[in-house]
């Protein structure tokens, strides 16, 4: 029987999870399909209502990975969601689990494997323990990024956001995970951004645009002691972002998503295999090389 899973969002056709997660599989020898296909956030119900019929039909499906604009209304389509995700309400990957060893009793399993991508991706990256910390973004890419920022030590994060009145996600994080936090407008932030020892960009792409032009405007950093800290930055297309080329020529680290992307979908391929930490360590290896990311130990 052919095993099935996909990523789902609108748009997706820019998105490398089929490059990590093909790559993946060929390596581990399992007879696995994953696709790309664009589900709205009006038309995910009736999409999962197929995919739920599909799974007692033949038991193939395996996973979903879930991108933007469906991470938070993703919660409603399952049966069960575990973990950082059930605290944050926001996820990005649904595990199919049968129980009782029939297709018909197959369950909807959800998780948020952002959190673990977003916090290995900065340690690789050297990022400061207990850091100071900032986040662009008030959606559902920030919640995981707070998460994060709370597992990384922080003691407290401002959250820049472009209209402060629609930062519900980050801010029911912050109770979530217990994670003060402060909402601000992004506009004039780029001082208090220069200074945090870890930034996470969760905008799109482009939209860090103008604060990379105020970043760029700061005066230089001469003192070892003040060179700035990490960026990651969770757009990847188009790369580099303008807000990261500014941050790496000021001194800065940067981490491009496509390290959260990898880190995150290793955790997914776990879920979806069963293999659980019982997967060879050569699979990372395959997926950087799928991708272009130079290898690593995970």
């Amino acid at each position: 029987m052919m095993l099935r899973a996909a990523v789902l969002g609108h748009p997706i056709s820019h998105s490398k999870s089929p490059a990590l997660h093909r790559a993946a599989y060929a390596h581990l020898g399992v007879d696995f399909a994953y696709s790309a296909i664009d589900v709205t956030e009006a038309a995910l119900p009736e999409f999962m209502r197929q995919v739920r019929d599909e799974a007692r039909t033949d038991g193939g499906w395996r996973g979903l990975s879930v991108t933007m604009p469906l991470k938070t209304a993703m919660v409603a389509e399952v049966d069960e969601v575990r973990g950082v995700a059930r605290a944050l309400g926001v996820v990005n990957t649904v595990a199919f689990e049968s129980g009782g060893g029939s297709a018909d009793h197959t369950r909807l399993v959800a998780y948020n494997t952002d959190v673990a991508g977003i916090v290995n991706a900065l340690r690789h990256a050297g990022a400061a323990t207990a850091p100071t910390a900032a986040v662009l973004g008030g959606g559902g890419t920030s919640a995981a990024a707070i998460a994060a920022l709370k597992e990384l030590g922080a003691a407290s994060a401002d959250v820049f956001v472009r209209d402060v009145s629609r930062a519900a996600e980050a801010r029911a994080a912050s109770a979530a995970v217990e994670l003060p936090v402060r909402v601000l407008p992004l506009a004039g932030a780029a001082a208090a951004v220069a200074a945090a020892d870890v930034v996470i960009s969760t905008l799109p792409p482009r939209a860090a645009d103008a604060l990379a032009g105020e970043l760029a405007a700061q005066p230089p950093r001469h003192d070892e002691a003040e060179r700035r800290g990490v960026l990651l930055d969770v757009a990847y297309d188009p790369w580099p972002s303008r807000i990261a080329a500014v941050w790496q020529d000021t001194g800065g680290a940067v981490v491009p998503g496509l390290e959260m992307l990898i880190y995150q979908a290793v955790e997914q391929v776990r879920l979806f295999t069963g293999l659980g930490e019982a997967m060879p360590a050569g699979v990372i290896d395959v997926m950087c090389d799928a991708v272009g990311a130079p290898r690593r130990v995970f």
